[in-house]
């Protein structure tokens, strides 16, 4: 399955692709211990893989090498997940999204203000681009990685990237805006 959902393009008879195929699945063990979602952590094994097609030197090296070579990069790209993500801390959608659409726990005016909520969010996402709101959907709807959404709309993975990551930000401003305004009122 991992294989299939990289995205990396057919390098199995390349040097690099045969590397794929015998490092891929301790990578991404140990990328996994680091990182709790699969996404991400497939996210960052394909940034790992992209960083050994780039690299002069990697084919250069002995086996032993090689893969010491594979586990700091991945190493490294973990920690760098983790610096973006303390530095841009994010609501995770998956979990709140339940609650969002679970209005049976709520009272009556709880009911209403959910729903004017919900209508809001509607009428933000409608305002984003059509561009922005296919990187939304395929990303939280659909549950596909950045590198994958970067293939599909035929843009690289660092603009897609930085889209979803402007949207939300976007996103975020609209709400703290209203926020402000509601309690101006």
């Amino acid at each position: 399955m991992m294989q299939r959902s990289t995205n990396l393009p057919d390098v199995n008879n390349t040097s690099v692709g045969r590397l794929y195929q015998r490092h891929w699945l301790g990578l991404f063990t140990a990328i996994g211990q680091s990182i709790s979602s699969r996404e991400d952590a497939e996210d960052i094994l394909l940034d790992v893989f992209l960083a050994a097609l780039e690299s002069r030197t990697l084919l250069q090296m002995d086996e032993q090498h090689q893969e010491a070579w594979l586990r700091r990069v991945a190493h490294n790209k973990c920690v760098d997940f983790y610096r973006r993500a303390t530095r841009r801390p994010t609501l995770l959608l998956e979990g709140n999204a339940e609650m969002l659409s679970d209005e049976s726990h709520l009272t009556p005016e709880r009911t209403v203000l959910h729903q004017e909520d919900l209508a809001q969010l509607q009428a933000h996402l409608a305002s984003l681009s059509t561009v922005q709101q296919e990187i939304l959907r395929l990303r939280f709807a659909d549950e596909l990685p950045c590198a994958q959404i970067a293939t599909r709309l035929d843009k690289s993975d660092s603009a897609i990237r930085t889209m979803l990551s402007r949207t939300l930000n976007l996103l975020r401003g609209m709400y703290t805006q209203r926020r402000k305004e509601s309690h101006h009122e």
